[in-house]
This record gives structure tokens, C-alpha cells and sequence, in this order.
């Protein structure tokens, strides 16, 4: 197939057909900037402005706040349509309406669309997923859309859609590549996706001054943590935000900090659900992928966290887990903070068994190995493939241990894969 930037499509049928062209026709992964995807848009005719729009950024936690916001419109009857990336199993993850992803199909008719569209315009296949998400929330008449950033937020594609209210999860050091080598960059990044005299929820506890200051410049109402909305967690737990409070909740299976910052998000929509629907939404709300247990005895945890901020999120929770050998299955991407990510877990008596990770940006199971602090973690090993090294601690592993796979997407949907297959012999 030609890959010269000025591909067109040939006949594509498949959405297998269509992802492999996306992969084809643009040179880089990564094109930060926003005028052509917005030339493309202006003529796919998208506007969003009888719509509430609202935009999610921050280095963790994204995700499990999109998905907290959704169910919440949802108990409320609104149409709710979910973009965000990447996926774990299946391209269609990326888009949900109502809860559920659009069949392949329609992903095809908005490709086709977007190809139709898009002229001498070069795209990048995040930004034509990105358009294609919204062309098929336009076509199935959301009233409620919830968009997660994908890298950084002032030049993300995400952001050629003004939002109604900008959410703000967590700041911390990733893809400094792109997005500069400090806190205080990445937060001015992140701060990009707030609009002048517009609404925001901050949810990071310790924010970078500049981010405050791209508040008051920008004129911002915004809501943070700590001052407008706060959580207390002793067993069961309790919510104030500036007007509403929640007590006695139920303990969510996915982080309380990114449930505390849904919930402002919703009282400044004022959207708020009742005491009722906010513990069944506490009790049953989930996201594959975030600390999922996919096996007992020994019980195996997957979690896509793959920075030191991610790391420290999990240590907390592995410090209330009871059991008797902690196995840490780690498979990474060559292009993240992987010392500091590593070496984030507190030391112990722990076993490590490091798997290369497949890909361009895969980082071979050495360079984990390399990059750890040996002299506090002695007990790691390296593998081919992160099924192997996951493999070799299931074989390791006693039934009350502790296993626990991270580091990137990849890592946990070739252990997912790993299980359905086993699970379908």
C-alpha cells in the first residue's frame, strides 16, 4: 500500500481495513496542532453548541472520571456518548453511546466520511478517531458529550471542541517529550483545554502555580480540591462539595479521589444524583483495566498505570491488601519515565518478572531490568513477552499470593488476550 501523506483510500470494506490504511497515511503518530483537524471538522459540519461538552485532562484518572460522569448522566436519562483512547481489545471501546460502542459498521461509514472529507488534509489516526467519535456522537444525537484528552490538552484534537466545562484530574510528569520536563509545563498543557470566563473542576490535591495562574488569566470559575470540594475516607466515606454533601458510602471499586472529582464536576452542572442512585452508581461502577481482578487464588490485579504517580496510586492500595508474596508482572513503553516508575513501589520482598513489550515504543524486558533499583528489588527476571513473564509468575505464585500486572495498555490486553484464550479451552 503507498504510505506517501497524500494517500487516498482504496476501496476499504472492514474495520480491520480501515485501521490498518490510518496507520498508513499520516508519517508521524504525533502531529501537535490543531488547524487542520479543525479545517476538517468545520467541513464534516460539527458543532456541538446546543450540547454540554466536557472535556477531561490530566495525567491519571482520566478515564474512571469519564466513566463516573457517564453513568451518572445515564441514571438521569441523558444520551450520553464517551470518546476515549486507547483502547484495550477492540478499536470500537473508544466510542461509547449509552454504554455501548457503535458496531463496526458505523466506525466504517464515518471513516468513509471523514476520507471524503478531509481533501489534501493530512490526518493522524488519532485524529481521525477522534472526528470519527464525534461524527458518530452528532449522528446519534447525544445530549451529554464526555471527551477524554489523549495527550496533553492545549494542542490535543479533543480540543477543537469548545467545552461547556473543563475537568483537570491530576498533574504529574508523562510524555515529556511533548509536553515539557516539569509540573509546571505540563500543567500549562493541560490548562489549554479551559476556556476564558468559562467552568472547571480541578481535581489535583497540590496544582502547579501556573496552572492557577492560567485560571486568572483566563478568568476561569473554577472548583478545586481541597478548597471547594473535599472527601474523607475512614472504612466508609463521605463527599462535601460547596453546597451538597454525601456521607456514608460505599467504598467504589475505582480510585475515590477521580469519584470526588466526578461528583464536582456534576454539582456544577447541577446534575447531582440522588443519595439512592449515587451508592447503587458507588457499588457497580467500573473500568477494564483500573486495579480489575481477573483471577483469585492467586488473586491477579491488571492496571494500565504506567508513570510514578500511577505507582504511588497502587502502592496505597496494595498497602490495605492482605497476602503473603507480592509478584509485579511489568511490561512498558521505551518512551515513559520507566526508573521512576519502577522504582516508585516501595521496596520489599517482592518478585519481579519484566516482559518486552511489542511495537515501535516497546521497551525490551532489559531495559525494565536495567533501569530498577537491584540493590533494594534483587528478586526480577526477564522474558520475551509479557505472557511469558506473566506465565512464570502464575507458575510461582502460591494461592494467597498477590500478582499484579502494569505498565501500559499493551501489557494488560496481552494478558487479557492471554486469559480468554485459557478460559475458552
Amino acid at each position: 500500500m503507498n504510505t506517501s501523506c497524500d494517500t487516498k483510500a482504496p476501496p476499504l470494506r472492514s474495520l480491520a481495513q480501515w485501521l490498518t490504511y490510518l496507520e498508513s497515511i499520516h508519517p508521524n503518530s504525533i502531529d501537535m496542532g490543531l488547524n487542520r483537524i479543525k479545517a476538517v471538522a468545520d467541513n464534516l459540519g460539527l458543532h456541538f453548541s446546543d450540547k454540554t461538552v466536557i472535556t477531561v485532562a490530566g495525567t491519571n484518572g482520566k478515564g474512571t472520571t469519564c466513566r463516573f460522569l457517564e453513568l451518572a448522566c445515564q441514571t438521569q436519562h441523558k444520551t450520553t456518548g464517551v470518546y476515549s483512547s486507547p483502547h484495550l481489545l477492540d478499536y470500537r471501546e473508544r466510542v461509547r453511546i449509552n454504554g455501548e460502542s457503535p458496531d463496526e459498521a458505523a466506525f466504517c461509514q464515518a471513516f468513509e466520511q471523514i476520507e471524503r472529507t478531509r481533501a489534501d488534509v493530512t490526518l493522524t489516526y488519532f485524529e481521525f478517531s477522534t472526528l470519527a467519535a464525534l461524527l458518530l456522537m452528532q449522528r446519534f444525537k447525544v445530549e451529554v458529550l464526555i471527551l477524554e484528552v489523549g495527550l496533553g490538552g492545549r494542542l490535543d484534537a479533543t480540543n477543537i471542541i469548545d467545552p461547556d466545562l473543563a475537568v483537570i484530574t491530576t498533574i504529574d510528569l508523562d510524555h515529556q517529550d511533548w509536553l515539557g520536563d516539569t509540573r509546571e509545563a505540563i500543567a500549562r498543557e493541560k490548562a489549554g483545554i479551559m476556556r476564558c470566563h468559562g467552568l472547571a473542576v480541578i481535581g489535583e490535591t497540590d496544582p502547579p502555580v501556573s496552572l492557577q495562574d492560567e485560571v486568572e488569566k483566563r478568568q476561569v470559575n473554577a472548583r478545586w480540591a481541597g478548597q471547594d470540594f473535599t472527601f474523607t475516607q475512614n472504612g466508609l466515606w463521605s463527599w462535601q462539595g460547596r453546597a451538597a454533601r454525601f456521607s456514608n458510602l460505599p467504598t467504589p471499586h475505582i480510585p475515590i479521589q477521580n469519584v470526588s472529582t466526578a461528583l464536582a464536576a456534576l454539582e456544577c452542572l447541577n446534575w447531582l444524583p440522588s443519595p439512592s442512585d449515587l451508592d447503587a452508581l458507588l457499588k457497580s461502577a467500573s473500568m477494564p483495566g483500573r486495579m480489575q481482578i481477573i483471577r483469585t487464588e492467586p488473586q491477579v490485579v491488571i492496571d494500565v498505570g504506567h508513570n510514578p504517580q500511577a505507582v504511588r496510586a497502587m502502592q496505597s492500595w496494595l498497602d490495605k491488601q492482605t497476602f503473603d508474596q507480592l509478584h509485579l508482572v511489568a511490561g512498558m513503553l521505551k518512551d515513559k519515565s520507566i526508573a521512576a516508575t519502577l522504582n516508585a513501589f516501595r521496596p520489599g520482598d517482592t518478585r519481579w518478572y519484566f516482559g518486552s513489550t511489542h511495537g515501535p515504543r516497546g521497551a525490551a524486558a532489559q531495559t525494565l531490568y536495567d533501569q530498577l533499583d537491584i540493590s533494594q528489588q534483587p528478586q526480577a527476571s526477564c522474558y520475551n513477552t509479557v505472557t511469558s513473564a506473566y506465565q512464570h509468575a502464575l507458575a510461582e505464585a502460591n494461592d494467597n499470593d498477590l500478582i499484579l500486572v502494569f505498565g501500559s495498555f499493551l501489557t494488560v490486553a496481552d494478558v487479557l488476550i492471554l486469559e480468554a484464550d485459557t478460559n475458552a479451552l
